[in-house]
């Protein structure tokens, strides 16, 4: 009985329209995005998976996401940054993740820039929190409609780290990114997850 009122009470919750159906994009709605991460492997592990999504659907990017962290040695740059050909065949022959030989060579070259930035700024997360002073954009949307896909700040980071050398990290990844981590709430006002993540 007591299971029964949970399970009710779980689907009683307000969702951005999104997250609605797939149990899997449920418990990454309701646990990861929107809150603010402050991890430089989960920072690397998110602009590898966004890449990757990069004309597929993000279900597909999840259901992948433990391959991915198998084959991508839990995303530790550092490690990632020293993979050489033998590595990157055997990528390539991995059926568990997206196997497009641009993005894995861009992952690659992601990481070694990665490092760059942690050496220079002492984190990525401290580069990449340095954009809003530390402080989460809360979008304050009333509907999924009015999620943007960019914005000013994603186009000012995408900029920037295209500068630095970065690859396949358009201002819409960057978007994704950051709303991916918390830098940007973008789960509607009657979502659940927007008052707690904003104390409303």
């Amino acid at each position: 009985m007591n299971d029964r009122r949970e399970t009710d009470a779980c689907a009683e919750k307000v969702r951005c329209g999104w997250a609605n159906g797939d149990p899997l994009y449920i418990s990454y709605h309701d646990n990861e995005w929107g809150k603010p991460v402050h991890d430089d492997c989960v920072h690397f592990e998110f602009l590898v998976l966004e890449s990757a999504q990069a004309g597929l659907s993000w279900i597909t990017i999840l259901r992948k996401r433990d391959a991915y962290r198998a084959a991508y040695d839990q995303f530790d740059p550092a490690v990632v940054a020293g993979y050489g050909d033998k590595k990157i065949d055997s990528l390539l022959l991995n059926t568990g993740i997206v196997r497009n030989k641009a993005k894995i060579h861009a992952s690659i070259r992601n990481a070694r820039r990665f490092l760059e930035v942690q050496r220079e700024f002492g984190s990525f997360d401290a580069y990449l929190w340095s954009w809003v002073d530390g402080e989460p954009v809360n979008g304050g949307c009333t509907s999924i409609e009015q999620v943007p896909a960019t914005s000013e700040l994603s186009d000012r980071i995408s900029k920037d780290l295209k500068a630095r050398g970065f690859s396949f990290i358009g201002s819409t990844i960057i978007y994704s990114h950051l709303q991916a981590v918390g830098v940007v709430n973008d789960h509607i006002t009657s979502c659940f997850r927007y008052g707690e993540l904003t104390g409303v």
